[in-house]
């Protein structure tokens, strides 16, 4: 006769969804099959406390298991229609493996041999290099790198064999793809669990291989990846991380880590300094005396800007917010913060004397006797290095 759902799991008909899993949890880590080896009682327990749970967690199935109890699901109806007389237990690992998590069904229970066909060796990581510009930085960008790499056989689909007939369970560990020992020690007989050799941990032998890779699951070709890098990358230390792009595994083992080094490429006009950009602005001398407006390049446009009167060289101008995003990983994805600035550097240009014609040089011969063209700095005055100073606080 089957328990009542709620006794099994120790809850009451009024448990909350939070409340329903961590009892769950508890009643199946205690009756866990790697918790007891061989205990058929404990296992029976595991299953039917896995029925229990995926009735009550649903809500549909709960309205009618309070209403009519065990008959609402026909004749010993349980778990996803059927009862634990029936329950693999490598469904239910399969099913809750969210409520498992890592600790548990890795063993020859969690890897049986439904699971572990595929569980060939992992490939080897990847390195690649990706050149990006500066309006790249500003608004990020998707590039496409071709890649000469391991890739899954498209003919046997990563697995290695002929056809879904080319597989028979490994002999040495039954399907479970880890044999397990027991020696005895002077503190007693200790058991110990390791992969089986002769299947590599898959579980499966390939009696016949795919012609076209060999039994490997993989072969050597060429492939297209998508990089997507985001606004605000200006460090060129920065990696980028493509899971499952670096080379296919064997045997359909999990693919490598593809590592991108971004490589900004230099701007014609402009340099970087940290999210902020900086411009070098050349004025003559008039334009620096009575004033003037000047064009200067930004990162993916140009702007206008006003040369107050009497600009004296090495002072700085800002354009606020025409620098480099600040990016910022945001919960696994990236996102951006402060935006930088551009700052234009004004240089008054000095002419070579042999560049000027005798009547200029006769004009600034003049200029230069006159009592407004000697040199009268402000006390308030600032050396080139408060004026740096000044403009990356």
């Amino acid at each position: 006769m089957k328990r009542d759902y709620y006794e099994v799991l120790g809850v009451n008909k009024n448990a909350s969804a939070d409340e329903l899993k961590k009892a769950y949890r508890k009643v199946a880590m205690m009756y866990h099959p790697d918790r007891n080896p061989n205990n058929k009682e404990a296992e029976e327990k595991f299953k039917e406390a896995a029925e229990a749970y995926d009735v009550l967690s649903d809500t549909d199935k709960k309205a009618k298991y309070d209403k009519f109890g065990h008959q609402a699901f026909g004749p010993g109806a349980g778990a996803r229609g059927f009862s634990s007389d029936n329950i693999n237990v490598q469904d239910i690992f399969s099913h809750f493996s969210d409520i498992f998590g890592g600790g548990f069904g890795s063993s020859s229970f969690g890897n049986s041999r439904g699971s572990r066909v595929r569980g060939g060796e992992p490939g080897s990581n990847l390195r690649a290099k990706v050149v990006i510009n500066f309006t790249d930085i500003l608004h990020g960008v998707s590039k496409n790198i071709k890649l000469k790499k391991y890739i899954v056989c498209t003919q046997c689909n990563g697995t290695g064999a002929k056809d879904k007939g080319g597989f028979q369970s490994c002999p040495t560990c039954k399907g479970y793809g880890e044999v397990k020992s027991v020696k005895n020690t002077p503190f007693g007989r200790m058991a110990t669990v390791q992969t089986c050799h002769d299947c590599n941990g898959s579980g499966s032998i390939i009696m016949a291989k795919c012609t076209l890779c060999k039994g490997d699951g993989r072969v050597y070709g060429e492939e297209i990846v998508k990089v997507d890098i985001p606004a605000g990358v200006v460090d060129e230390k920065m990696v980028l991380q493509l899971y499952g792009q670096g080379n296919a595994g064997e045997r359909g083992g999990e693919a490598g880590i593809l590592f991108i080094q971004v490589e900004i490429e230099p701007h014609p006009s402009l340099h970087r300094e940290g999210i902020n950009v900086i411009y070098d602005a050349h004025i003559s001398m008039p334009d620096a005396i009575l004033g003037c407006q000047i064009e200067v390049p930004t990162i993916d446009a140009k702007a206008r800007i006003k040369i107050p009167e009497g600009t004296q060289s090495g002072k700085i101008l800002r354009l606020k917010g025409k620098g480099f995003p600040q990016i910022q990983e945001m919960g696994g994805r990236f996102g951006t913060g402060d935006i930088g600035d551009e700052l234009i550097y004004i240089n008054v240009w000095t002419p070579q004397l042999d560049d000027l014609s005798k009547e200029e040089k006769n004009i600034i011969d003049t200029l230069a006797k006159s009592p407004g063209f000697t040199p009268k700095p402000p006390k308030e005055h600032k050396n080139f290095f408060d004026r740096v100073k000044e403009a990356f606080s």
